[in-house]
């Protein structure tokens, strides 16, 4: 159980993180807009390049997205009094996990477990 000091501590990062990834969202929309596809101002390679960027872009706004669904829907947590316990067991996550990523849903063994199988 998580006391009242570290959950305001977890609040703190996940807003953090929250505000910074929003803030990326912000300049990343400009590198996937729409590539010119114009050969008389740039060649075939530059295109590709371009293409290739904007693919990039476009999935590092995904991830992004999905951060702050993950953040968002730790917030709620927190608000509801249920942040910190597993998802799938219903267990306490370690602190030490939490610290590392605070929006994390699972314990060490359910994820673990997950993941192998």
């Amino acid at each position: 159980m998580l006391d009242n000091g570290q959950l305001d501590s977890f609040r703190q990062k996940l807003l953090q993180l929250q505000a910074g990834l929003s803030e990326l969202q912000d300049t990343g929309d400009e590198a996937a807009k729409v590539v010119e596809l114009d050969q008389t101002s740039v060649g075939r390679l530059s295109r590709m390049d371009a293409l290739q960027g904007q693919a990039m872009s476009r999935e590092r706004g995904r991830r992004r997205v999905l951060e702050l669904q993950k953040i968002a829907a730790a917030l709620r947590r927190i608000d509801a009094g249920d942040y910190g316990y597993c998802l799938a067991c219903d267990e306490p996550i370690a602190p030490q996990r939490l610290a590392l990523d605070p929006a994390v849903t699972l314990c060490i063994e359910c994820a673990t477990a997950r993941e192998s199988g």
